[in-house]
């Protein structure tokens, strides 16, 4: 038996909510967790206080299948399975996705916010990816350890952000992906907030701030 890897074109969904206002030449773009949609992160990145006046981009993952008993469209970033061809394809979508959603807004100052699963991509594409973000907010997901070996340059300041309950982000989790970032030369913050695998209002607060310091 042979395995053979084909490329082949596909489309992706992405939606963009333009700010209020001159300020909006901010961008917010959002990594949705695994069996999540777009639609869903732009929801709760609506609900964050401050992001009316941000451009917002959510990027659905490309690999979409029916939630389980429901009729709802969600998607996953990728699986194990022929991982290394993934990345590549999911780096190069979220570059072209933001190529177009920032095209008459220019050189915006930009973060990447991703939830769970998605923290990943948002590692990856501020690392590996043609754009540039100013801060990385990484909510309840790991490091991925193909960004490792990338220059410390590379990353921008990074907040780590996980629930006090969380069983999938453990405090084990968030002290060993702090303790490499910061071994590397990133700007880290931790934020630890009471609730589980979830974002909360404490946590939509601390994202504020963060946009708020931009």
């Amino acid at each position: 038996m042979r395995t053979i890897s084909i490329s082949t074109p596909t489309h992706g969904r992405v939606l963009i909510k333009d700010g209020v206002g001159a300020a909006h030449r901010r961008v917010l773009v959002g990594f949705h967790g695994y069996a999540q949609s777009a639609d869903d992160m732009l929801a709760e990145l609506e609900l964050i206080p401050g992001s009316e006046q941000w451009t917002l981009v959510s990027i659905q993952a490309l690999h979409r299948f029916y939630a389980r008993r429901m009729e709802k469209v969600v998607a996953s970033w990728m699986t194990r399975q022929d991982r290394d061809d993934a990345i590549v394809d999911n780096v190069a979508y979220v570059d072209r996705a933001l190529d177009t959603a920032l095209q008459g807004i220019g050189s915006a100052p930009m973060v990447f916010v991703g939830f769970s699963q998605g923290v990943a991509m948002a590692y990856r594409a501020a690392v590996l990816g043609r754009h540039r973000p100013q801060s990385i907010i990484a909510i309840g997901g790991d490091v991925p350890p193909e960004v490792k070996t990338a220059a410390s340059e590379k990353f921008p300041p990074v907040l780590i952000a996980a629930g006090m309950q969380d069983e999938l982000y453990t405090a084990s989790h968030l002290e060993t992906d702090s303790a490499f970032l910061r071994a590397h030369g990133v700007a880290v913050d931790m934020f630890r907030y009471s609730g589980g695998h979830e974002w909360t209002v404490d946590l939509r607060r601390r994202i504020q701030d963060v946009l708020a310091g931009l």
